[in-house]
């Protein structure tokens, strides 16, 4: 059999592999992405759906060129764009902190207890989100577990608002994206060379300098995996806000879900939809170029 009748065999098993998932989700993830866009760019209904003619207003209202005769430009949209923003890059960190030493101190344990470590970790996952979410809702609201055994120990007079506040939404989004965060970091911590921690040292580093030339540019990937990871549901949540923020604090995803369900606006919801995808693209692209450029370092740094 010659090589060129070889990679032909090759490329069809290719492409009789990836055909079915390729279409899959062309039908169901790039349809309806497309669907999205061109509504994002017609004009709203008068009693909701669209009307068919270019109408690129709805980005306007949210990024400052609006027509006047048409829309009005109003801060309070761009104002949640970057709350949401902050909030999500507050997760990001949040969890960064958590489990980046955990990440360390489970590498460390044997074999057994690693397993079990992991098993904790992945517990969440087996339960519902909404039964999570509602057990806070019972530990945080003003006659739940916090407030009482405060005030039972005479440490406040009266409950504390902790329910209905971007703090509440931040812990939330903490508990529930922990996971997201954790097993990327703890398998890049899983795969660091140790020689070259301790060939670090020999050459007379200290613990600051080993960690910034040598474990940081190690685990880096598994930061940035995992920060994409979080980042990504974070901007564009919408459960956490809904049912720990209440009415108080307003997210993206409740904005986009307010104007496709209860406003009607389909392209203002749209566009504000693109934004979101706009911002994920933007950081899935930066993180593809790092990856690459780190893969061609990589035979100079052997």
């Amino acid at each position: 059999m010659s090589a060129l009748t070889l990679r032909a065999r090759q490329r069809l098993q290719l492409a009789g592999l990836l055909g079915p998932v390729t279409v899959f989700l062309g039908i169901f993830f790039l349809t309806p992405l497309v669907i999205m866009l061109i509504y994002s760019f017609l004009a709203p209904g008068l009693y909701g759906g669209v009307v068919w003619e270019f109408y690129p207003h709805n980005f306007g209202r949210i990024l400052g060129f609006a027509d006047p005769a048409f829309e009005y430009f109003d801060p309070v949209y761009f104002q949640i764009f970057l709350n949401s923003l902050r909030i999500a890059l507050t997760t990001v960190v949040i969890t960064l902190l958590v489990c980046y030493p955990a990440a360390f101190q489970i590498a460390r344990l044997p074999e057994r207890w690693k397993t079990f470590c992991l098993f904790l970790i992945t517990l969440p996952f087996f339960a519902s989100l909404i039964v999570r979410l509602f057990i806070w809702v019972l530990i945080l609201k003003q006659t739940g577990f916090i407030n009482q055994t405060l005030m039972s120990l005479g440490l406040i007079s009266e409950p504390l608002d902790l329910i209905y506040t971007e703090g509440a939404i931040l812990l939330g989004l903490v508990y529930i994206f922990i996971p997201f965060m954790f097993l990327p970091v703890y398998a890049s911590v899983e795969k660091i060379d140790w020689t070259l921690v301790r060939a670090s040292q020999d050459l007379g580093a200290n613990g600051i300098q080993t960690f910034w030339r040598v474990i940081l540019p190690l685990t880096l990937p598994g930061i940035l995996g995992g920060s994409i990871l979080v980042f990504i549901p974070s901007l564009g949540n919408f459960v956490v806000p809904a049912v720990l923020g209440g009415a108080k604090v307003l997210m993206l995803g409740n904005l986009i879900e307010q104007q496709f369900l209860a406003a009607r606006n389909w392209p203002f919801g749209a566009a504000l939809a693109m934004l979101v995808m706009a911002a994920v693209l933007v950081l899935l692209f930066l993180y593809v170029r790092f990856e690459s450029k780190s893969g061609d370092d990589a035979p100079l740094l052997n």
